[in-house]
């Protein structure tokens, strides 16, 4: 596992603008095998409901995030960490991040598609309380690859009990 020790854990994640992009473009296409482009970022961003966001370390975007908002969703439509900060807590933060913009009252889940081959996405976001919840075959304009389509549900207060009630009733 290759880790560089130049990048800081904490990072501050703030909306992505402009000249944020040749920062973005490089952590896109050394992330992904069919890269979006400058044209794909703008086209999307451009839209109402799309927000880009980055993470940065200091003074270097290490991270970056393009989701949409949705009446009772988030869905991620892009997510990349730079490789050599990868597991180092970045993506964990923005997820973090989102998570934080959750509510039972509105929107309520995360949702993004991850592709079949990859392996590291599907087990990141899993650790980090994503469940696949269905199967896009051949989801790709660029490949026959299927997507999973993962999702990530706001806690329901409600149903999660206390744990003192759990305990008081094994005891009794």
């Amino acid at each position: 596992m290759h880790q560089e020790g130049n990048c800081k854990v904490k990072v501050h994640i703030r909306w992505m603008i402009r000249r944020d992009m040749p920062e973005v473009l490089r952590i896109e296409s050394s992330a992904f095998e069919f890269p979006w482009t400058e044209e794909d970022f703008i086209r999307c961003l451009r839209q109402r409901n799309c927000i880009g966001m980055v993470a940065e370390a200091g003074d270097r975007i290490v991270g970056f995030m393009v989701y949409e908002l949705h009446k009772n969703q988030l869905h991620i439509l892009n997510f990349a960490v730079l490789d050599e900060c990868r597991r180092q807590g970045v993506g964990s933060q923005m997820i973090e991040k989102l998570v934080g913009k959750l509510s039972l009252q509105r929107r309520s889940r995360i949702q993004l598609e991850v592709r079949e081959t990859n392996l590291s996405a599907q087990v990141f976001f899993r650790n980090l309380g994503f469940r696949a919840v269905s199967v896009l075959k051949d989801h790709y304009d660029d490949s026959t690859e299927d997507a999973y389509v993962m999702s990530y549900r706001c806690p329901d207060e409600e149903s999660v009990e206390p744990a003192t009630n759990r305990i008081s009733r094994l005891a009794g």
